[in-house]
């Protein structure tokens, strides 16, 4: 167990020494620990930051989150990705508000019951806020533990997340139990980075398995995923040069809640006259007179974790009125995922 308290000095003398000075970490409030925890789920500190920032300013406490609309916190949250963070974000700060009074659970197994936090983010919140002594498991401390000890389990498989989580369990620092989990975190993070990490200043090198076996890169180990699915989305901007068309996207889907051009979804690219013949463009069309080109030669490919869009953009002119529609210059106001965002700014709505 001596070795074990070594680890534990390490990391926390590393990290009094390096820890960057980020709005979080200089509170204990379970409010901002767990907004920030949900944030830079999936998601870089530098990326994070600014939207941490934004939502603190606009929504100081639970109950401001609580009071806003979910559109308006989706618009916020717009350009993060994996908008069902923010839903589910919205969603537990109005039962924090409304049924826990604002009062956040102190224990790690309350924690898991609320819309959103998961094992890493209720261990995160009970150590940092409530000093309980629960292990917190990301990808920065799958690779610390897999270098330093040498475990080349998969870390994306039920036996890895089992044995890593009791792994970190029994490396648990019982006295400052939120500054050791966010050391770790964070020494995964800046010093035994995924990429070339500098092994020859790391205070945990002399009894690291990985460094004496020269096998640092390898580890940890990951097991390939499944194939990446491709999508072909084809964008519809139909526009009478006042007002344009945006619908809601509401099936159980990627971006569901916000806002897009008439979308028609097709098996592979298509041509313009592939386009033309489209019972759903012929449908949103009606028998208005109009003009169509395509905006982008290329297909716009946008990468999300599990499925690439490859993405053409329609513009149609309509020759008379459109009799619904929304106001050009109100595009903007709208949740929209980042795809269309770009092009709202590149097109000039």
């Amino acid at each position: 167990m001596g070795e074990h308290a070594e680890f534990k000095g390490e990391i926390k003398a590393w990290y009094k020494k390096h820890k960057r000075d980020l709005p979080w970490r200089n509170t204990k409030n379970p409010y901002n620990i767990w907004l920030s925890e949900i944030m830079l789920q999936q998601t870089r500190v530098a990326q994070g930051l600014p939207y941490y920032e934004r939502f603190t300013e606009a929504y100081p406490t639970v109950f401001d989150l609580a009071d806003a609309s979910e559109e308006e916190v989706l618009k916020l949250w717009q350009g993060l990705g994996y908008y069902s963070r923010a839903r589910n974000l919205h969603a537990t700060a109005k039962k924090v508000a409304l049924e826990l009074k604002g009062e956040f659970p102190d224990t790690y197994k309350e924690l898991l019951k609320l819309k959103g936090v998961g094992d890493y983010t209720a261990s995160a919140i009970a150590s940092i806020c409530f000093n309980q002594p629960t292990p917190v498991v990301d990808g920065n401390v799958y690779r610390v533990l897999a270098r330093y000890f040498g475990v080349d389990i998969p870390i994306n498989t039920s036996e890895g997340i089992k044995y890593f989580k009791s792994l970190a369990e029994e490396l648990m620092d019982l006295e400052e139990c939120g500054t050791y989990n966010q050391g770790l975190m964070e020494f995964g993070a800046r010093q035994c980075k995924p990429q070339s990490p500098d092994c020859s200043v790391c205070p945990l090198q002399i009894s690291c398995v990985a460094f004496a076996e020269k096998k640092v890169s390898q580890l940890p180990v990951k097991l390939k995923k499944g194939k990446i699915k491709k999508r072909y989305f084809n964008y519809i901007i139909i526009s009478d040069d006042e007002k344009t068309i945006l619908q809601q996207r509401t099936k159980k889907d990627i971006w569901q809640n916000l806002y897009e051009f008439p979308l028609i979804e097709t098996s592979e690219e298509i041509n313009i006259d592939t386009l033309k013949q489209h019972p759903s463009f012929q449908k949103q069309l009606k028998n208005h007179p109009f003009e169509v080109y395509l905006y982008n030669e290329e297909p716009k490919v946008h990468k999300l974790s599990h499925q690439h869009i490859y993405t053409q953009f329609w513009i149609v002119t309509l020759q008379d009125k459109l009799e619904k529609g929304i106001e050009n210059k109100k595009v903007s106001n709208y949740p929209v995922p980042v795809l269309i965002a770009n092009f709202v700014e590149d097109f000039g709505f």
